[in-house]
């Protein structure tokens, strides 16, 4: 009876630990170095569907265990950021520490290849709440990598635009 009571007992106290990962690749006209300035810009956070704002200063670089907050679109509540690893023109990988019970994890990873420059986003939601998480966060988190990608793009073709007007000469 002791021995059934306790294993009783154990299943009680293990912890249900859910995870949840997902990865997304876009591929982009766009160099490295252009890629790269705009994932580390941690106060133009535009292009991402969820954030509004963040506490960063302007030219602030990121490096590992750097702490800030965020503001996100759906509630003026402030989330905190933290920075784990950053390997420079490769890697930046960010903790976000929301609410007790979930951990998210996101990877931001930069790549030249054969066709372009290659933007791998990965995000890790590990938590026993993490399941009611990503129903919300998903769709959201379908956009990020296209959205970043296009937002440099954008700026990239803005500037060309620019310089091509400017050479314009009148014979």
């Amino acid at each position: 009876m002791q021995a059934w009571l306790s294993k009783v007992i154990q299943r009680k106290r293990r912890r249900v630990c859910v995870s949840l990962v997902r990865s997304y690749r876009e591929i982009s006209f766009a160099s490295v170095d252009e890629l790269w300035q705009k994932v580390v810009d941690l106060t133009d956070v535009s292009w991402h569907p969820l954030l509004k704002s963040t506490n960063v200063p302007y030219g602030l670089v990121p490096k590992p265990g750097l702490i800030y907050q965020a503001v996100t679109r759906l509630s003026p509540i402030p989330i905190r950021i933290f920075v784990e690893r950053v390997n420079p023109h490769e890697l930046l990988t960010i903790r976000v520490l929301a609410i007790p019970g979930i951990e998210e994890r996101v990877t931001y990873q930069v790549e030249s290849t054969v066709c372009g420059t290659c933007l791998s986003y990965s995000v890790t939601l590990r938590g026993w709440l993490s399941p009611l998480i990503w129903s919300f966060s998903r769709p959201y988190s379908d956009r990020v990598a296209r959205a970043l990608v296009e937002a440099v793009e954008q700026t990239a073709l803005q500037a060309v635009s620019g310089k091509k007007k400017s050479l314009n000469f009148d014979f």
